[in-house]
């Protein structure tokens, strides 16, 4: 970030702080539609709300438990506050994000905030223009408050990274421990939501890094239909899996902000033009008669983890949901990972020929790094990046076979016959293990997850909060459960994981202290 947008964003804070009166009993866990109703009603405005959490990013993300899930604070959030209030008081209300505020991941971009993507390399990385679901969100009437701290370069430049560190953010805290992680690489808007410093955030997922923080955050992750929200203004892995989605407390929330960013943009091979209101599947009798696969082969890597999500299988037959024991091997792993590299070498080409930065190409950011290793390489090093640039044209055809192969293992031979065989409607399994211990010597501790086969196929992902793991002497650590199925299929997954959430009521928020 440039000195200038630093003492701005630094001046809006300290104003903030000096002018905040405590709306922390309004304000707390309140969703969209209830801080709509406040400020409808006149106990709220929109700046008022803002203010509100830039005091609580000063609280407890700068100062306190130092949970370091800000970057960025946008310098001209107060200002969008006010002229949306006007907007009010004129009659005009643009939706039900009027005047809500927002959280980007620090990998999207947003005109007059650096999108840095955590890395010292993109601190001065300002954008031309808004990416396409920031325009979108603007239209909504949200406001951008600043952008989060994630996974430097979306947690793909070492296979010993950890979670949540960037060299621009330092290491994201997880707020119901701050000695674990809140993986990766959503992991500052997974945070930043779950301690109430924002109303909302934007993640990106190319496989598991916006279920992963959802999870072991305590809050609401959805991971669209791949093409369902344009992937125009983000620095990218790799366009066949990646996606922005939207975190919340609530998926009442997350709903309306995957609405407020859908949309066709024609400058996105993958996007389609299918509007949906997604709305209108938040039904609490959702998941009355719906025929669910439990996934019985994406569990029995921690016994503690099967035990809360087993009881909450109870949850979903006291509502009516008829549920099928079913497994989904993976199948495509290493498929995957020569997709990834082969695309991200591709990708981060085309992204940077969009800026004005001196870099042009992957092996420019790979000496770049050496350059600064003291802030950049201190940690861990960058053996994906080599390893990305290491592929070249000719390796072409066997990237086009293992893409093709993926897919299919993932979405038509794996989902998709999943769902066939035993005529289900939607899949569920845990969403991942409770946090571990952050680790920068030995990296993150992964022991299982469901993300892939949904990410790989392009299929969308929802995760929900199912409850905390518990044992004397040590905080309770949240879990999620993951609903995910067919390409397209949100509106049976919003269905089912609405009125598991509803019967259910597991959001609990941490306790910052």
């Amino acid at each position: 970030m440039s000195l200038r947008i630093w003492l701005a964003a630094m001046l809006l804070l300290l104003s903030a702080c000096a002018s905040v009166r405590d709306y922390t009993p309004l304000v707390l866990e309140a969703s969209a539609p209830q801080l709509q109703q406040l400020m409808s009603g006149g106990e709220l405005t929109s700046e008022q709300l803002v203010n509100f959490y830039l005091h609580r990013i000063d609280q407890y993300d700068d100062q306190g438990l130092a949970l370091n899930a800000v970057i960025s604070l946008d310098p001209s959030a107060i200002r969008q506050a006010r002229e949306l209030d006007i907007e009010r008081q004129q009659g005009r209300v643009r939706g039900p994000l009027h005047g809500i505020p927002v959280l980007l991941k620090d990998n999207i971009d947003s005109l007059g905030v650096a999108n840095t993507g955590g890395s010292v390399l993109l601190k001065n990385n300002l954008p031309a223009d808004d990416a396409f679901l920031v325009k979108k969100l603007r239209e909504a009437g949200v406001i951008i408050l600043g952008k989060a701290n994630l996974s430097e370069w979306a947690n793909f430049r070492s296979t010993r990274s950890s979670s949540g560190w960037s060299a621009m953010g330092g290491q994201t805290r997880n707020p119901y421990d701050i000695s674990t992680s809140t993986c990766g690489s959503s992991s500052g808007s997974g945070a930043a939501v779950a301690a109430n410093l924002t109303a909302i955030a934007v993640g990106t997922e190319t496989d598991g890094s916006l279920v992963c923080p959802g999870a072991m955050n305590g809050i609401v992750s959805i991971k669209p239909t791949l093409g369902l929200i344009s992937r125009d203004g983000i620095i990218p892995i790799a366009h066949s899996q990646d996606t922005a989605g939207p975190m919340a407390r609530t998926l009442t929330d997350a709903v309306l902000l995957l609405e407020a960013m859908q949309g066709p943009d024609s400058a996105d091979a993958a996007s389609y033009a299918d509007h949906r209101d997604f709305s209108q599947h938040l039904i609490s009798t959702g998941l009355a008669g719906k025929r669910i696969g439990v996934v019985r082969s994406l569990m029995g890597y921690h016994a503690l983890l099967d035990n809360v999500f087993e009881q909450q299988l109870d949850v979903l037959r006291e509502q009516g949901a008829i549920l099928v024991d079913t497994h989904l091997e993976n199948q495509w792993g290493d498929d995957e990972f020569t997709i990834l590299l082969h695309e991200f070498k591709r990708g981060i080409t085309e992204y940077l020929a969009g800026t004005s930065l001196p870099y042009r190409s992957l092996a420019d950011l790979i000496e770049a790094n050496k350059v600064n290793q003291l802030e950049e390489m201190t940690i861990f090093a960058q053996e994906l990046f080599d390893m990305a640039e290491a592929r070249d044209t000719t390796q072409e055809p066997e990237y086009l076979e293992a893409l093709a192969r993926a897919k299919r293992l993932a979405g038509e031979e794996g989902i998709d016959a999943l769902l066939v065989k035993d005529k289900l409607d939607l899949l569920i399994a845990p969403t991942v293990g409770p946090a571990w211990k952050t680790d920068h010597i030995n990296g993150d501790h992964y022991l299982g997850a469901a993300s892939s086969a949904a990410a790989v196929a392009g299929y969308p992902h929802i995760t929900i909060p199912m409850g905390f793991i518990e044992v004397p002497g040590s905080p309770a650590l949240p879990v999620g459960m993951s609903f995910f199925g067919a390409a397209k299929s949100e509106p049976v997954l919003i269905e089912a994981a609405f009125g598991y959430e509803q019967a259910s009521n597991k959001r609990r928020p941490p306790t910052l202290n």
